[in-house]
């Protein structure tokens, strides 16, 4: 049964994570006319986030901030009229460690992943040696690449900053961002501010410190700077953001456990797709937007498109699972100073990263109590990620045992997995999507959204759906108005 009103035309979104969320909000925001559906196999939506609150805890199953530095993702929570859900980190506990020969270190003040802003707590940190940092000094001196080509994340650091700095500060930085092994990782792809950097000043050091010149010349002007803090995150959770960019969207216009089992093109334009699960149908439809994940896409662009349906099968995912844990405070030595801490792979500990979760932001656990959150497996330990629940809550409790000095049982456990969750943007993959662009060109009326593409972050996401439903949109008016000019 198809129960799409005849007289308007039709647009389906595949997939109900925040990327097709994004996408059928901005396609209902650009034209209110266009009769939407937006289709998710799960029963849920949401995809990778979801909330679940137990016992005055308050546990995310995937991402519980985003990033401020990056426009879309507040630019959306101000239209949707989400903004004031929105809470900062705290800024009284605003830094973070690094796991040190088995001690946590404060990760020095001003280090942004791969440059330091500032000098002393560069000297003065425990975590590298005094050739350590005689060699990330020497960085102002390094030339700059004169090759085009791509390199790996981890070439581009030793080559600027040496050895030590990589294995101590940012592989574990960047291993916590994106859960992958930056011997394989794209720099132009996963850092391309960093290369921008060193294409314009020869130095990502002498960049660094230029930025940080003109943050004081404008606040000498008086400017009051950003209202936000790096990262925020919703009150009530990342389960609150979904539900609010679900309730813009018009009534109806929602399939959740409703897989589309495949998708054809007409002959006279438009698609054909056919879904699965309670309700069943097949539909028509003039332009589809697939935010599903890269395999998935790939599936159903089997018979389509073979060439670009192979290139989406090769992007590579990692696994993660998250363990959270609930504790009292007085069972915890540590003084849970920061917002979290992060695990060079040198260091041989079973997880990647630890998010002091009830430190970050108020409301994730009751008075008295704190929240820990464990990041388990991913490219360089994807074994562990496969655990069975009882062992991945065993070795959590081991390491943060270990690490903050925790006595005793915790009050609350829960294993999150993430399965094939985080693509890998290796060596190569600019020009994957390059080479798919110009594949699904050819192809009319059908554009791709997702965390795949061109960034894995909750802002990326919604940029890649609501830029496929921009280019959607302007597609249908381009073609009602050859039709207009031709009648």
């Amino acid at each position: 049964m198809n129960d799409f009103q005849s007289d308007k035309r039709r647009v389906a979104v595949i997939g109900g994570g925040i990327s097709g969320l994004s996408a059928a909000h901005r396609i209902h925001e650009l034209d209110p006319t266009i009769d939407l559906r937006l289709f998710e196999s799960a029963p849920r939506l949401g995809g990778s986030l979801q909330t679940e609150r137990r016992d005055g805890f308050l546990l995310e199953w995937g991402a519980d901030n985003f990033i401020t530095q990056l426009p879309w993702g507040l630019d959306l929570c101000r239209r949707i009229g989400f903004e004031d859900q929105l809470i900062p980190t705290d800024s009284a506990h605003r830094q973070a460690f690094v796991v040190s020969r088995g001690r946590l270190r404060k990760i020095p003040e001003g280090f942004v992943i791969m440059a330091p802003s500032r000098i002393w707590p560069v000297i003065t940190t425990p975590i590298l040696s005094p050739v350590g940092k005689l060699r990330m000094a020497w960085e102002y001196f390094v030339p700059a690449y004169a090759e085009d080509e791509d390199e790996s994340l981890a070439s581009f650091v030793i080559r600027r900053f040496g050895r030590e700095t990589y294995d101590r500060l940012v592989q574990p930085l960047v291993g916590g961002i994106y859960t992958g092994d930056p011997e394989r990782l794209s720099v132009q792809t996963t850092m391309p501010r960093f290369v921008e950097m060193e294409r314009n000043h020869g130095s990502l050091i002498r960049a660094v410190w230029s930025q940080v010149g003109r943050k004081r010349q404008q606040q000498a002007k008086g400017s009051s700077g950003a209202r936000y803090s790096m990262f925020v995150a919703p009150r009530d959770g990342m389960d609150s953001l979904v539900a609010a960019v679900a309730a813009r969207l018009p009534q109806d216009a929602i399939r959740v456990g409703s897989p589309v089992l495949s998708l054809a093109p007409r002959p006279e334009g438009g698609w054909t797709i056919r879904v699965g699960g309670e309700r069943p149908e097949t539909i028509e439809v003039d332009g589809v937007v697939l935010a599903v994940k890269a395999l998935a896409a790939s599936r159903l662009l089997a018979e389509i498109e073979p060439t670009a349906a192979e290139l989406l099968a090769e992007i590579p995912h990692a696994s993660c699972s998250i363990v959270s844990l609930g504790y009292r405070r007085e069972q915890i030595a540590h003084r849970m100073d920061g917002f979290g801490f992060v695990v060079p792979l040198v260091e041989n500990r079973k997880i990647l990263s630890g998010s002091f979760s009830s430190v970050k932001y108020p409301g994730r656990a009751p008075e008295g109590k704190v929240l820990v959150r464990a990041f388990v497996g991913g490219a360089c330990q994807a074994e562990l990620a496969d655990l069975p629940d009882d062992q991945l809550i065993a070795l959590a409790q081991e390491e943060f045992g270990q690490l903050l000095g925790i006595k005793g049982e915790p009050l609350l456990v829960n294993v999150a997995r993430q399965p094939h969750a985080m693509p890998q943007y290796y060596v190569g993959h600019k020009q994957r999507i390059q080479q798919l662009d110009e594949l699904l060109s050819q192809v009319p009326g059908l554009y791709f959204a997702g965390n795949a593409y061109e960034g894995v972050g909750i802002p990326q996401c919604i940029h890649s759906g609501e830029t496929a439903a921009q280019r959607l949109v302007d597609q249908l008016k381009e073609s009602l108005a050859a039709r207009a000019v031709g009648s």
